[in-house]
Protein backbone atom coordinates (compact mmCIF):
# COMPACT_ATOMS: atom_id res chain seq x y z
CA UNK A 1 0.00 0.00 0.00
CA UNK A 2 1.00 3.48 -1.06
CA UNK A 3 2.06 5.94 1.77
CA UNK A 4 0.12 9.32 0.80
CA UNK A 5 1.95 12.14 -0.71
CA UNK A 6 2.37 14.62 1.98
CA UNK A 7 1.93 18.17 0.32
CA UNK A 8 3.88 21.39 1.95
CA UNK A 9 1.41 23.65 3.78
CA UNK A 10 0.09 26.83 1.60
CA UNK A 11 -0.69 30.12 2.38
CA UNK A 12 -4.56 31.23 2.47
CA UNK A 13 -5.09 34.27 1.61
CA UNK A 14 -7.90 36.40 3.28
CA UNK A 15 -8.98 40.08 2.27
CA UNK A 16 -6.04 41.51 4.10
CA UNK A 17 -3.48 39.49 1.78
CA UNK A 18 -5.11 38.45 -1.20
CA UNK A 19 -3.33 41.71 -3.59
CA UNK A 20 -0.35 40.23 -1.92
CA UNK A 21 -1.06 36.65 -3.17
CA UNK A 22 -2.36 37.48 -6.66
CA UNK A 23 0.17 39.35 -7.61
CA UNK A 24 2.65 37.18 -6.08
CA UNK A 25 0.80 34.38 -8.89
CA UNK A 26 1.11 36.70 -11.88
CA UNK A 27 4.84 37.24 -10.89
CA UNK A 28 5.22 40.83 -9.36
CA UNK A 29 6.17 41.66 -5.68
CA UNK A 30 3.84 44.38 -4.44
CA UNK A 31 3.58 45.68 -1.06
CA UNK A 32 0.98 48.14 1.01
CA UNK A 33 2.43 51.67 1.19
CA UNK A 34 1.03 54.68 2.53
CA UNK A 35 -0.65 57.36 0.92
CA UNK A 36 -0.08 59.78 4.08
CA UNK A 37 4.06 58.92 4.66
CA UNK A 38 5.00 57.14 1.63
CA UNK A 39 6.18 54.36 3.56
CA UNK A 40 5.76 50.33 2.41
CA UNK A 41 5.58 48.29 5.42
CA UNK A 42 5.19 44.47 5.54
CA UNK A 43 3.12 41.75 6.72
CA UNK A 44 -0.33 43.73 5.14
CA UNK A 45 -3.03 44.87 8.14
CA UNK A 46 -5.46 47.28 7.97
CA UNK A 47 -3.68 50.80 9.16
CA UNK A 48 0.37 51.88 8.49
CA UNK A 49 2.67 50.79 11.61
CA UNK A 50 4.41 53.74 10.59
CA UNK A 51 1.96 56.73 11.19
CA UNK A 52 -1.47 54.86 11.74
CA UNK A 53 -2.81 55.79 8.14
CA UNK A 54 -5.55 53.76 7.15
CA UNK A 55 -4.65 55.23 3.43
CA UNK A 56 -2.77 52.55 2.03
CA UNK A 57 -2.35 51.39 -1.74
CA UNK A 58 -1.10 47.72 -3.15
CA UNK A 59 2.18 49.09 -5.04
CA UNK A 60 5.20 47.54 -7.17
CA UNK A 61 8.37 47.36 -5.72
CA UNK A 62 11.58 46.21 -6.77
CA UNK A 63 12.13 42.75 -5.27
CA UNK A 64 15.85 43.31 -5.03
CA UNK A 65 17.65 43.34 -1.13
CA UNK A 66 19.92 41.97 0.76
CA UNK A 67 20.00 39.10 3.45
CA UNK A 68 19.54 40.54 6.49
CA UNK A 69 19.56 37.57 8.69
CA UNK A 70 18.90 33.55 8.28
CA UNK A 71 19.25 30.27 9.77
CA UNK A 72 19.59 27.12 8.16
CA UNK A 73 16.49 24.69 8.53
CA UNK A 74 18.06 21.40 9.46
CA UNK A 75 15.46 19.61 10.45
CA UNK A 76 11.64 19.76 9.24
CA UNK A 77 8.98 21.90 11.36
CA UNK A 78 6.62 18.98 9.64
CA UNK A 79 5.91 16.36 7.46
CA UNK A 80 5.38 18.84 4.37
CA UNK A 81 8.80 20.00 4.78
CA UNK A 82 11.04 17.28 5.49
CA UNK A 83 12.07 16.41 1.50
CA UNK A 84 13.40 20.14 1.74
CA UNK A 85 16.03 20.09 4.27
CA UNK A 86 18.45 21.56 4.89
CA UNK A 87 17.12 24.90 3.47
CA UNK A 88 17.65 28.78 4.38
CA UNK A 89 14.83 30.34 5.94
CA UNK A 90 16.12 34.50 5.77
CA UNK A 91 14.61 38.15 6.61
CA UNK A 92 15.19 39.91 3.03
CA UNK A 93 15.81 44.02 3.46
CA UNK A 94 14.11 45.27 0.60
CA UNK A 95 15.75 48.01 -1.15
CA UNK A 96 12.66 49.90 -0.65
CA UNK A 97 13.22 50.02 3.32
CA UNK A 98 11.05 47.00 4.30
CA UNK A 99 11.53 43.51 5.75
CA UNK A 100 10.32 40.39 4.55
CA UNK A 101 10.62 36.76 6.28
CA UNK A 102 11.04 34.28 2.97
CA UNK A 103 13.82 31.25 2.11
CA UNK A 104 16.78 31.59 -0.52
CA UNK A 105 16.90 29.14 -3.28
CA UNK A 106 19.51 28.51 -6.09
CA UNK A 107 22.30 28.28 -3.63
CA UNK A 108 23.86 26.00 -0.88
CA UNK A 109 22.72 27.08 2.39
CA UNK A 110 26.43 27.36 3.60
CA UNK A 111 26.95 29.88 0.93
CA UNK A 112 24.11 32.12 2.54
CA UNK A 113 25.70 35.18 4.20
CA UNK A 114 24.41 38.09 5.25
CA UNK A 115 24.44 41.42 2.82
CA UNK A 116 23.91 39.02 -0.19
CA UNK A 117 22.71 40.83 -2.86
CA UNK A 118 19.63 38.86 -3.74
CA UNK A 119 15.95 39.55 -5.78
CA UNK A 120 12.79 37.92 -6.03
CA UNK A 121 11.69 34.48 -7.90
CA UNK A 122 8.65 33.03 -7.72
CA UNK A 123 7.82 29.57 -7.41
CA UNK A 124 4.24 27.88 -8.52
CA UNK A 125 3.10 25.63 -6.10
CA UNK A 126 -0.37 25.56 -6.51
CA UNK A 127 -2.81 26.92 -9.14
CA UNK A 128 -3.97 30.10 -7.26
CA UNK A 129 -0.63 30.52 -5.00
CA UNK A 130 3.27 31.21 -5.67
CA UNK A 131 5.76 31.96 -3.36
CA UNK A 132 7.99 34.74 -3.19
CA UNK A 133 11.38 33.85 -2.40
CA UNK A 134 14.82 35.65 -3.46
CA UNK A 135 17.78 34.12 -5.03
CA UNK A 136 21.20 35.62 -5.78
CA UNK A 137 21.10 38.67 -7.77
Amino acid sequence: MNSPTIQTPLPSPNALTAPYWQAAKQGQLKLPRCEDCGQFHFYPRSACPHCRSQKLTWQAVSGKGVVYSYTIVHRAPSKGFESEVPYVVAVVALDEGTHLMTRVIDLAPDAVKVGLRVTVAFQDKAEDIALPMFKPA
